[in-house]
């Protein structure tokens, strides 16, 4: 281990998801002074880090019989498309986008990495066994950057419910609108005034559908740089994630280990993260994979049973984080993987 060098296919841009995963794990392993670069024709030794899918095949192919070492990050299947309607072009960038996945886990991989046991059992449920060896490794965040100490309070004159995707097309439109509703619904049986924070790209299409029908206060944050997060975090009642299926969202852990306690559906690999006191899952009620609409009433439920106790469920969301989503954790996951013979 003490001569491993990293490299990766491609430098990621972007605020959240794979490239806020790549800029926290490339910061780990400077800090532990394991050498870094970037792109397939350096010459180096380095073992490879493959974020998702690639579209350098060739290369790859050529980097393992000379004997590099590949490492595959799996999340989840592309499957929106398939249930709902889109274009073309939509639904064949996300086909592509699968076999590209597919065809880095069956052929160029020696280790593949899942971020949760959801996603592994959906890729094996899905496609079989990797034909190599694999390991689940949640995401992971610096515990002294997303933190409970700061100056931010939720407000006291209302409940303040956060979102934070980083584009809400695309499919994640649909847990938007499942915000709207558990936000009015809230503030119907809490009989308080409830703000619905939205950090993320927005289609300005979505909301102008949505701001008339919203019987309460919407705040567009807009695209949030990650330096922001935390003190956003801080400042919120409750997150509310509304993704379908997601196989470990950034924005779950970040709130948890800034003291926000998750609401959401039992969905995806949420069950494996948001245990304890770190907040609460309703049960979706229909079949998710399908569309089918959710059962609101039981959500918003969990969210009043979470703004009963906040101290409880604050302090539960920062323990969850300390246990399992540190960032030094994660990072181990992935050194264990390019160790692994």
């Amino acid at each position: 281990m003490s001569n491993l060098s990293v490299t990766f296919t491609t430098r990621l841009t972007g605020t959240a998801g794979p490239a806020a995963f790549q800029r926290r794990l490339v910061m780990e392993l400077e800090r532990r002074r394991v050498p870094i670069g970037w792109g397939l024709g350096d010459g180096s030794r380095a073992a490879i880090l493959v974020i998702g899918g690639s579209r350098h095949l060739i290369g790859l192919r050529r980097a393992r019989r000379g004997g590099r070492r590949i490492v595959q990050r799996l999340n989840g299947i592309n499957w929106l498309h398939r249930r709902r309607r889109t274009s073309l072009r939509h639904y064949l960038r996300a086909e592509r986008n699968n076999l590209l996945l597919r065809w880095v886990r069956d052929r160029l991989a020696h280790h593949v990495v899942y971020q949760s046991q959801f996603a592994k059992d959906w890729w094996e449920d899905r496609y079989g066994p990797a034909p190599v060896p694999s390991s689940v490794v949640y995401n992971g965040v610096p515990l002294d950057v997303y933190t409970p100490e700061g100056k931010e309070y939720p407000p006291e004159d209302q409940i303040r419910v956060l979102m934070v995707e980083g584009n809400y097309a695309g499919g994640y439109e649909i847990g938007l609108a499942a915000g709207i509703e558990l936000a009015q619904r809230v503030a119907r049986e809490a009989g308080r005034k409830v703000e619905l924070s939205i950090a993320g790209r927005v289609p300005g299409r979505l909301r102008k559908r949505i701001d008339p029908e919203a019987e309460l206060v919407v705040d567009w944050r807009g695209v949030v740089e990650p330096a922001e997060i935390p003190a956003l975090d801080r400042s919120a009642h409750m997150l509310f994630s509304g993704d379908l299926h997601p196989a470990c969202p950034n924005a779950v852990i970040e709130a948890m280990a800034c003291g926000l306690p998750v609401v959401a559906y039992d969905t995806g690999a949420l069950p494996e993260l948001v245990t304890g006191a770190s907040g609460r899952l309703s049960p979706y009620g229909g079949d998710a994979w399908k569309l089918e609409p959710p059962d609101a009433a039981s959500l918003a439920k969990a969210a009043l049973e979470v703004l009963a106790d906040p101290p409880r469920f604050r302090a539960g969301a920062r323990a969850r984080a300390e246990e399992a989503f540190g960032v030094e954790r994660m990072v181990d996951g992935y050194l264990a993987a390019f160790d692994d013979d």
